[in-house]
């Protein structure tokens, strides 16, 4: 095969121009000539265009997954975009960079009030008194007066809803006895999730000062946005709270508050879960925004952004981009093809099993083409005594070669180990027939 450089433009219209003379010295009719010129500008200005014979667009599948700021224009010091699935980052810039979290700090504030509730520690009827520490919080606060009480489940609402400072600190001393005992338990939270680039010094985000030892990172934020959604889906009935309202009671008698939510998507954007947004002068304007549509889940954090409204609107352009990007794949455990594994020295020659919960994980890109491939493995040479719920195999799913993910197969059942007497009964029931 011969191959020929590509032209120039510059050459296409040296060339025209050349053609036009020759064909002049034929034609001898100004109108013929006019004609001919045309058409020889029209192929090189609109049929050879630049772009025409520039080189052609990578294909190369990676190039989807944007990572800069120019891709959608995100003028937000740090932002990052996460599917909560799978926790694959899908967008980023500067995800790893130290800023200023503010007010999104009380996300994992809100983590260890949830994990409390679970744990059975605290209840959302719990009485919450706030202390003279608490009151004197500045900043975004519902003005608790030192020695009311507020119910732990009126508490989440002011942190979530309001992003009230004084609410926030009143739940980590009642959590943990104080704000600073609470403060190390945050930290050590943000050790398990992941978070390298996140150090709290308090639990509301009113100090303004990376100096100081209070910092995250845009992707830190989405990690710890992520268990919160995830684990603690309950969150969304607070975090997407338009207006409410809580009453004061104290010695002055009873004054009702009014809330209104701090995140303006919660009106504007379709799917939207929560979750939390953050301000100050030296921080500017961040955001957690998680939305869900057709069991695609999705966190977006903006951090640094000039203004409330870019914060917003380019939270929201992240969440469109993942939306239009990305498809949930389902494998429902009911349709995963199990059978009852033979098991030796039991009660009984097999032991039924089962998967606790659907396969999910969501398709991003080039990948929304293809189907994750199944493989189910148990284990060999089972034996007997087996309980309810012991692990003996997985389905594992894979793309592209590449595993993706998988889910442990459990014994449904608890069968003993065989005894004499079990033995013979099985062996007269099988030469029986039966």
């Amino acid at each position: 095969m011969f191959s020929f450089p590509s032209p120039s433009q510059g050459s296409i219209q040296r060339f025209a121009l050349a053609s036009c003379k020759v064909i002049s010295n034929f034609l001898y009719n100004k109108r013929r000539i006019a004609f001919v010129m045309l058409i020889v500008f029209f192929l090189t200005t609109v049929c050879f265009p630049i772009h025409a014979i520039a080189a052609p667009a990578s294909t190369d599948k990676d190039a989807e997954i944007l990572t800069g700021d120019s891709d959608l224009n995100i003028t937000a010091k740090s932002a990052v975009l996460i599917d909560n699935t799978s926790g694959r980052v899908l967008y980023e810039k500067n995800k790893d960079k130290k800023r200023i979290p503010a007010s999104i700090t009380k996300i994992m504030t809100l983590f260890l009030i949830f994990e409390a509730i679970e744990k059975g520690t605290c209840h959302l009827e719990d009485s919450v008194s706030v202390s003279e520490h608490a009151a004197s919080m500045g900043g975004s606060q519902v003005f608790l007066e030192p020695g009311e009480t507020q119910t732990v489940d009126t508490m989440i609402k002011c942190i979530s809803i309001a992003s009230a400072n004084d609410a926030a600190v009143a739940m980590a001393e009642h959590i943990a006895g104080s704000e600073t005992a609470f403060v190390k338990a945050m930290n050590e939270k943000a050790k398990q999730l992941g978070m390298k680039h996140t150090h709290f010094k308090n639990c509301n985000g009113l100090d303004d000062s990376i100096q100081s030892g209070h910092y995250s990172s845009a992707y830190d934020v989405a990690l710890m946005s992520r268990a919160l959604v995830t684990k603690y889906p309950d969150i969304s009935k607070y975090s997407t709270v338009w207006m409410d309202t809580i009453t004061h009671s104290t010695k002055k008698g009873d004054k009702e508050f009014g809330l209104t939510n701090t995140n303006k998507l919660i009106r504007t954007y379709d799917g939207i879960t929560g979750l939390k947004t953050g301000s100050t002068s030296k921080a500017k304007y961040c955001l957690s925004a998680t939305a869900c549509r057709d069991h695609t889940n999705l966190t977006a954090v903006i951090m640094g952004a000039p203004d409330h409204k870019v914060r917003f609107s380019q939270a929201a352009s992240l969440l469109d981009y993942g939306f239009a990007n990305c498809t949930s794949y389902v494998d429902q455990a009911e349709k995963i093809p199990l059978k009852p594994q033979k098991i030796s020295g039991a009660v009984k020659e097999t032991v039924s099993v089962r998967v606790q919960k659907d396969f999910r994980y969501t398709l991003f890109g080039a990948e929304q083409d293809q189907t994750p491939k199944r493989s189910i493995q148990y284990k060999k040479n089972l034996t007997a005594p087996v309980k309810e719920g012991d692990q003996i195999g997985s389905v594992s799913y894979s793309l592209d070669g590449k595993e993706i993910g998988s889910l442990p197969i459990y014994a449904s059942e608890t069968l003993a180990k065989a005894k004499y007497p079990d033995i013979l009964q099985r062996l007269l029931l099988q030469a029986l027939g039966k």
